[in-house]
C-alpha cells in the first residue's frame, strides 16, 4: 500500500473506495505534515497531499525509517478524526505520540549527521 491517503485510511478502519471523509483525513494529514516539519522530519520545503495519488516514496525516501513516521501520522489524525470515549486509551495513544515525537527528533537530530 503505496498511497498516503489510503494507507492512513485503512488503519482508520475505512476502505479504500469510500471516500466520505477524504477531506476531513487530508487535512488532517496535512498538519501533521506540518507537525514533522517543524520536528524535521521530511523535505525541507514542506509536503503535503491532495487525494490517493501522493505516495510514502514522495514524502520520504528510505523506507526502512519510514515505518515510525507512517504510526505517528496515524496516531495524530486518529486522535484528532476519532478520538476514543475512554481515557486510559486516550492518554496511550498520547504517550505511544510522545515517544514517537522523541524518537523521530533522535533520528533527524542534524548533529549526529541523521535526517528523514
Amino acid at each position: 500500500m503505496e498511497s498516503i491517503l489510503n494507507t492512513i485510511k485503512k488503519m482508520l478502519g475505512f476502505e479504500e473506495d469510500y471516500d466520505a471523509f477524504d477531506t476531513d483525513i487530508i487535512v488532517n494529514i496535512n498538519m501533521v505534515f506540518n507537525i514533522l516539519l517543524q520536528l524535521g522530519v521530511g523535505p525541507a520545503e514542506g509536503f503535503s497531499i491532495t487525494g490517493p495519488n501522493e505516495k510514502w516514496s514522495d514524502y520520504i525516501q528510505d523506507m526502512r525509517k519510514l515505518e515510525m513516521v507512517k504510526t505517528y501520522i496515524y496516531l495524530k489524525v486518529k486522535q484528532i478524526f476519532d478520538p476514543g470515549t475512554s481515557s486510559a486509551l486516550n492518554n496511550a495513544i498520547d504517550n505511544q505520540i510522545k515517544e514517537l515525537e522523541w524518537r523521530l527528533n533522535v533520528q533527524v537530530d542534524p548533529s549526529e549527521g541523521n535526517a528523514l
